[in-house]
């Protein structure tokens, strides 16, 4: 048992924290990873006021809260609230999980862990020596990178159409991609290669409102992964475009569970297993990767 888990008869207290919330399929999820483990746990969903995250979040510590996911738009917010951050945590500028203990609140960031797990241990595509776009630059940009680093790439190319804040992002990790052996790059979208790219992650927000992110059409190929970070019921549109140009498309879904199973681990000690928790929610959604 972890140092930080209480006596087994006790069920502690998670909850997933943001505005909008009733959406949030984290309860179902960590509802099956408890079961799956025989973690005593209950998660719930928390609606705060938009000015109100700070007050919400100690009054659930007040009220035996143990731990929280942290999802939009208090991601930055749950970053300035903690009292510690983990490194990816820290690089990503904000939080997407809270863990509370005596030693005070604890922030980390598991999206971009997800995300890498996904890639590799779901879809099965190797990202060491690969080359890898990146797709935006704001704030899920960020939180990918250095969990795409660690993992080796050959290049790392980070495209934005605001070309100053891809290069900014390059700048902020440029010794952790002398760490990885890693040529990073970045820039508007002449900083794209007219050649196809072994993953292409679209971290921006454009699925959203069905825009397609500015992108040269050769960077996708048959050899191409090209992910999405968001998922829905049908393909999004930066996967139908990256289809009909010969490329392998995932979305977000994966992602989705994979920080999730990352969370319970940083809260419990315990891995669970993804894989019919993915399962589930893929057949809820209709089948569709």
């Amino acid at each position: 048992m972890s140092a930080t888990n209480p006596p087994r008869d006790t069920i502690d207290r998670y909850a997933v924290i943001g505005n909008p919330i009733a959406h949030s399929k984290s309860p179902a999820i960590h509802a099956q990873f408890a079961q799956q483990t025989g973690e005593r746990i209950a998660y719930d969903r928390l609606l705060a006021p938009v000015d109100g995250f700070a007050a919400a979040v100690r009054e659930f510590i007040a009220s035996g809260g143990r731990g929280m996911n942290v999802t939009v738009p208090f991601k930055l917010e749950a970053h300035a609230l903690a009292d510690r951050l983990s490194p990816r945590a820290a690089a990503a500028g904000a939080v997407n999980t809270l863990r509370f203990g005596a030693d005070g609140i604890f922030g980390d960031n598991t999206d971009g862990f997800g995300l890498v797990r996904d890639i590799e241990s779901n879809l099965g595509v190797a990202l060491a020596g690969a080359r890898v776009l990146l797709l935006g630059a704001g704030g899920a940009a960020r939180g990918a990178v250095l969990p795409l680093l660690e993992r080796g790439p050959r290049e790392l190319t980070i495209m934005n159409r605001t070309a100053a804040k891809a290069e900014a992002l390059v700048a902020q990790f440029a010794d952790a991609a002398r760490a990885a052996g890693s040529a990073l790059t970045g820039g508007g979208p002449q900083a794209v290669e007219p050649r196809a790219y072994d993953v292409i992650v679209n971290a921006t927000a454009g699925s959203l409102d069905a825009a397609l992110p500015e992108c040269d059409d050769r960077a996708y190929g048959a050899g191409t992964l090209a992910y999405d970070m968001m998922y829905g019921a049908q393909p999004t549109v930066f996967m139908r475009h990256a289809g009909s140009l010969g490329a392998r498309t995932a979305d977000g879904l994966g992602m989705l569970v994979e920080q999730a199973a990352e969370s319970f681990h940083v809260w419990r000690g315990v891995r669970p297993d993804s894989a019919p928790v993915l399962a589930t929610l893929r057949a809820q959604l209709g089948g569709q990767s």
